[in-house]
């Protein structure tokens, strides 16, 4: 089997994604041709469709592995509903997902596909760009298992119930997420390092033909009890060649699990928690310059948002759901509907060298006017 050559990984950083025009497109479009058949029947019916980049092509992800990702890729996931029980028409959640170890081409075409369903649905749904380890509540909530491995297509990918490898070590970090009355269980395979165990975690180390759990003291019932559930989902397909064993931190067999990862270690203290959330910053975005400016509007109200006109809601800086919004008035320019999500991502790289925001990672929600999130509405009301 031919060796698989993994290309460029995209870096975050990059202020540039969509590349819309670029040589990129053009090979995106090809690869298509003139009409993207993975779009044939996106958002005709309520739930959750996902689709994988492979080559520049849109490949739809199996129903069974949704919430199920992989670091190495990029990911197009589309929630259609109806935000009524007898609303005539669907609504749209229309996310992108890059992993931290997804490539350039990967990440572009997932962006430009993004914009082309987009397209396809007439503008409707509300777009969410997701980075790994800073997904946004509403994309978790979609998953009773959400799931992020090691891997990816361009490197061949692995699958949990594979026969165990006698070298195998992974470890796991396994965390339960709240979203109004829905819990769901986030796992994320992490590298298998010291520095990873954090306090107030729960970790599953698979050891191929054993599988351990490690309690920190602070751990939450739930989450060990999660933790134990996931384990089971490790052993089970090795049909009684693999056996698993729970250590909580403090107890005398903990220094097992901890001797796993090198001499003298020790959990870690957790960072602090987030401050205070600073206020909200409105600015109108404008290209008539040829290039993307940014000017500030104050007060900050939804009042000031004009049909005419498209804007940028920084709440980078909320402690509880950190996010740039991108608002396009109905009467905006076109270049400014297509290529906001493109502005705000270089709005963020301005902040960050600038040392002004968190972090390249924020998440990116585009909505056009009339098909608002509440969570928009909400934030102009947020820090004051």
């Amino acid at each position: 089997m031919a060796h698989l050559t993994k290309p460029t990984t995209y870096n975050i950083a990059d202020s540039n994604i969509a590349l819309l025009g670029s040589d990129l497109e053009k090979r995106v479009r090809e690869a298509a041709g003139d009409k993207e058949p993975a779009w044939a029947n996106a958002g005709t019916a309520v739930g959750i469709q996902a689709w994988r980049i492979e080559q520049f092509k849109v490949v739809e992800w199996p129903k069974n592995k949704l919430g199920s990702f992989y670091d190495g890729d990029s990911y197009i996931v589309l929630n259609t509903y109806k935000k009524t029980p007898d609303a005539q028409n669907f609504s749209y959640d229309l996310h992108f997902w890059l992993g931290e170890n997804t490539s350039q081409d990967e990440a572009g075409t997932a962006a430009y596909k993004t914009v082309e369903l987009d397209d396809h649905l007439h503008g409707v749904p509300v777009q969410y760009r997701e980075v790994q380890g800073h997904e946004s509540a509403r994309f978790i909530s979609y998953f009773t298992h959400f799931m992020v491995l090691r891997g990816g297509v361009a490197t061949g990918f692995h699958h949990v119930s594979e026969p165990p490898a006698l070298d195998l070590h992974k470890l796991y970090i396994v965390k339960l997420f709240k979203s109004g009355h829905h819990n769901s269980l986030v796992v994320r395979e992490i590298p298998a390092e010291a520095s990873r165990i954090v306090e107030g975690d729960v970790y599953v180390l698979d050891k191929g033909t054993h599988v351990w759990q490690f309690n920190t003291k602070t751990s939450q019932g739930k989450e060990k009890f999660k933790a134990a559930e996931f384990a089971q989902t490790l052993i089970e397909p090795r049909q009684g060649h693999c056996d698993v064993e729970v250590f909580d931190e403090g107890t005398t067999g903990s220094a097992k699990f901890l001797a796993a990862f090198g001499e003298n270690v020790h959990v870690a203290t957790a960072p602090p928690p987030p401050g205070v959330a600073a206020k909200p910053k409105l600015l109108r975005i404008s290209d008539a310059s040829g290039r993307a400016t940014w000017e500030v509007v104050e007060p900050v109200s939804r009042d000031a948002l004009s049909s005419a006109d498209a804007f940028l809601l920084d709440c980078s800086f909320d402690s509880i759901s950190p996010a740039i919004y991108v608002w396009i008035g109905e009467e905006a320019s076109l270049a400014e509907s297509r290529l906001a999500p493109q502005y705000a991502q270089h709005y963020l790289y301005q902040e960050q060298a600038d040392g002004r925001t968190h972090g390249f990672a924020t998440s990116i929600v585009k909505m056009k006017q009339g098909h608002e999130t509440e969570e928009f509405f909400r934030a102009f009301t947020s820090g004051v």
